[in-house]
């Protein structure tokens, strides 16, 4: 099985080193392209990577193609992909917005997966979520279940409204973990302490927590009570977020993600 890789940024190297990692390829068959030479100078310094800057040489040859770049160049890419694909290669999109429905006219092939992955990622921690055309068969979902948890866990939704709706919570729920982290740490230094004391101090608690949470059967409205008691120091910081409304505000932020993630759909 040979994969080729459409972009070299952040994320789709993140997906081409996990491959690599995993043994789950062999050596050399994981291609990457891109038009950026600054990029593919950095993947040649990589083992078991061909690089390529040209679409006629690679994407013939590759029997799954991982899209990895942003939304809109989607319609030029297309564009000039179209005439070098067959209906039994696979596309995977990991573009937000792009629908299933627009990529299959576009690129007149009929297997396409829809990918969210996560910025967790990268440390082999990530959250993807996928959906699939319908002529997918079941062997090629398992490949590309394997593909996607090379890089963390991967869950298979019904449709693609679950693709929006992840991205409003494990897609951007990164960016809500580090918002609150670093008003965490703002606090922890406005009390004296110094800066990387207070990196620890704030990293070690969520790294405990999400432990905690994870190897057991607990909901986090449990454990909450666990930690708090009345009167008590927790319970005042408890009842402070709840004062100021901070639940409905978290909340809201996941939605506003979500109808964005929508709105980027309908463009496609």
């Amino acid at each position: 099985m040979r994969v080729l890789l459409i972009g070299a940024g952040n994320m789709g190297l993140t997906y081409a080193e996990g491959m690599v990692k995993s043994k789950l390829l062999k050596k050399k068959n994981i291609m990457v392209l891109d038009k950026s030479k600054e990029a593919l100078n950095r993947v040649d310094k990589m083992p078991n990577f061909d690089t390529f800057d040209r679409l006629e040489d690679c994407v013939p040859i590759a029997e799954i193609i991982m899209v990895a770049v942003k939304p809109y160049h989607a319609e030029e890419l297309f564009q000039r992909i179209k005439p070098l694909l067959n209906n039994e290669q696979m596309v995977i999109s990991i573009m937000a917005g792009v629908t299933i429905d627009y990529m299959k006219e576009a690129l007149g092939i009929q297997k396409i997966v829809r990918a969210m992955p996560n910025l967790p990622a990268k440390v082999g921690k990530g959250l993807t979520s996928y959906v699939s055309s319908k002529q997918v068969s079941r062997l090629e979902l398992f490949m590309v279940e394997d593909l996607l948890n090379t890089t963390g866990k991967s869950i298979r939704v019904e449709n693609e409204k679950y693709i929006d709706a992840s991205t409003g919570i494990s897609g951007s729920g990164p960016a809500y973990v580090f918002y609150f982290m670093q008003s965490m740490m703002d606090a922890a230094l406005q009390m004296g302490f110094s800066e990387n004391v207070s990196k620890v101090l704030v990293s070690q608690t969520f790294t405990g927590a999400v432990e905690l949470f994870n190897q057991s059967n607990l909901t986090p409205d449990t454990w909450m009570q666990r930690v708090a008691s009345k009167g008590g120091t927790t319970q005042a910081a408890l009842d402070s977020m709840q004062d100021n409304n901070v639940n409905e505000l978290i909340k809201d932020a996941a939605f506003a993600a979500f109808n964005r993630a929508i709105e980027l759909g309908e463009e496609y």
